[in-house]
């Protein structure tokens, strides 16, 4: 069953342009230039209900704009889009109480309240019953393990407690679909871990459909099976991770130590050198040469100790940001 089914969508901006001065401010009264910006340019694809999608683009690629009328916010220029059955920019009551968004670096706690009492508030906004608020409740608070720091003033909770507290204040009405933007923003390794572990199990557990949206690669490869990628207003890549290697370039970093010294350009034949100190040295290699040149390497010059190992996964997305750019 999809839960989100989106067809050719578009959205454009109009804005206009103005320079510097007192006479073209007199003259931007009468005539103004107007541009257009196609933020989101003929996308398609279509999320299945229980799915853990990562949303990912560099910055202007348009992921923000396309996660904004997913939600409703903004009203799309061309295209269709379904979510959860409803058109997201009708804005119906119904719809709105089927979804929530939790963003990293925006809050929707009262600072000077106890979390209570902002979860509090969202169970008679979202006009869930006493019972069932209260299984909720008490589920989320242990497993989040934050009981202890229930009643006390957001202020004064740690940027870990806080974001463990907007995750319970946006999954107390029990949402089908949860928007998650940089929800491990600024916290500590241990705190990160701690929340993915908690999504994975609220996903099995609840079939929850989340869309994510991270610069933290470990958040992405713990929790989603599927990325969808655009930039430039389009998309660029929608499979498993695991094939972004191959949808990006086919090369592998082989990693070198010699166990005496190795001149720089005698490694140049085997692929591009990123490093080397003439006793170490990491090379970029063809996934198709590598088989040969391993073992041209090891017979040809002093090797201690070799690694083969994939491209950062990091790295690849960018390559793939940058080819879909120039494409």
């Amino acid at each position: 069953m999809e839960a989100i089914k989106v067809e050719q969508l578009a959205k454009s901006f109009t804005y206009y342009t103005k320079e510097v001065g007192v006479m073209h401010s007199l003259k931007n009264l009468f005539y103004r230039k107007s541009l257009t910006k196609h933020a989101v340019k003929d996308i398609s694809f279509s999320i299945a209900k229980g799915e853990i999608v990562a949303f990912l683009g560099p910055n202007g690629a348009g992921k923000t704009t396309t996660l904004k009328m997913l939600s409703g916010i903004l009203h799309p220029t061309g295209g269709s889009l379904s979510v959860l059955g409803y058109k997201p920019y009708e804005r119906k009551k119904d719809f709105k109480k089927r979804f929530a968004i939790v963003m990293g670096q925006k809050s929707q706690l009262w600072a000077d309240l106890p979390a209570a009492e902002s979860i509090l508030l969202n169970r008679y906004i979202y006009q869930v019953e006493e019972q069932a608020y209260r299984r909720t409740l008490d589920e989320l608070v242990e497993l989040l393990d934050v009981k202890h720091v229930l009643n006390v003033q957001v202020r004064r909770l740690s940027l870990g407690e806080r974001m463990k507290m907007e995750l319970i204040a946006a999954l107390i009405h029990k949402p089908e679909l949860l928007f998650l933007d940089e929800p491990t923003i600024g916290l500590d390794v241990v705190t990160q871990k701690r929340v993915r572990e908690f999504l994975a199990y609220y996903n099995e557990h609840h079939q929850t459909t989340i869309i994510l949206t991270s610069h933290y690669m470990k958040d992405i490869e713990d929790l989603c099976k599927r990325t969808i990628i655009i930039n430039d207003g389009r998309l660029a890549f929608d499979g498993n991770l695991k094939q972004v290697q191959d949808a990006a370039d086919g090369t592998k970093i082989v990693k070198l130590k010699f166990h005496s010294f190795v001149e720089p350009e005698r490694l140049e034949p085997f692929g591009e050198v990123r490093q080397t100190d003439g006793y170490q040295a990491t090379l970029e290699i063809a996934k198709e040469k590598i088989n040969p040149v391993s073992k041209e390497l090891l017979t040809i010059l002093p090797v201690e100790d070799i690694t083969i190992e994939e491209r950062p996964i990091e790295e690849v997305i960018v390559s793939l940001y940058d080819r879909k750019l120039s494409e």
